[in-house]
């Protein structure tokens, strides 16, 4: 395998630079945080399914005219995506009250809401990405108020998507989280989704009995984590043929 520099570490992913300008090779580790990494796990498989998850997501948001980073994939825990310059927001959607919004507003767990409610937080692990209102965002120059427009409408077209696929295969997505990226093209500048969507980073319950079928397996000791995902990829009929498949790149100083 070539050697890759290494560009980045996250919780979940090694970015390295990539075989051509503007281009980044994302790995998928199968590390297993939560509670801003207060809980740590190495899970095998993990990253196989995620990797090959956000692939299906991304290419069929690609397809639709949702502007993503993914490229192709390059094997079963890489892909090649391109360079973005990140904003520092998390977009959280949410369909139906779970998780954070239950238990800062008091809503049942399960309560569908009247409509897709779209949600910023501030990418800060120190601060433990606090919940930021736009007004916030918009003072501290973290995104300008076209960037937030723009940023919603991406969110929503990608909850659009997300739900119908979700639904035809018997899951509910209750809600997710994106990453959006700036690209330069010329002397304008333009939004697309990156990071990953997975399992990581969606809630997911089965529409008849209600089993969590993402990270909360993991955060509430809910069973394994690997079969809850793999679940998710049998319907969606992307399952990898062997989950542990795959070696990290060669890494140069």
């Amino acid at each position: 395998m070539a050697r890759r520099k290494k560009i980045y570490e996250g919780k979940a992913k090694i970015l390295y630079e990539g075989p051509e300008p503007g281009t980044l090779v994302q790995y998928f580790k199968d590390d297993a945080t939560a509670f801003n990494a207060e809980k740590k796990d190495v899970i095998d498989g993990k990253g196989v399914l995620n990797n090959r998850l956000s692939e299906f997501f991304m290419s069929g948001l690609n397809a639709i005219g949702v502007p993503t980073h993914f490229i192709r994939r390059i094997n079963m825990r890489e892909q090649l995506i391109r360079s973005v310059e990140i904003i520092p927001l998390e977009v959280v959607v949410r369909n139906v009250a779970a998780g954070s919004m239950s238990k800062r507003l008091g809503i049942a767990e399960g309560t569908a809401l009247p409509r897709p409610i779209v949600e910023f937080y501030l990418k800060d692990d120190d601060l433990g990405d606090p919940l930021v209102a736009e007004e916030h965002i918009i003072a501290f120059g973290w995104a300008s108020q076209q960037d937030l427009d723009d940023m919603v409408a991406l969110a929503l077209r990608v909850n659009d998507f997300m739900s119908g696929v979700m639904m035809a295969v018997g899951i509910k997505l209750v809600d997710f989280k994106i990453e959006i990226g700036r690209i330069w093209e010329g002397d304008f500048q333009r939004l697309i989704v990156a990071d990953e969507i997975s399992p990581d980073s969606c809630r997911l319950w089965d529409v008849e009995s209600g089993q969590k079928l993402d990270k909360d397996v993991f955060r509430r000791d809910l069973g394994n984590l690997v079969d809850a995902y793999t679940e998710v990829a049998r319907r969606l009929g992307v399952l990898p043929t062997n989950v542990t498949h795959a070696s990290k790149p060669t890494l140069i100083n």
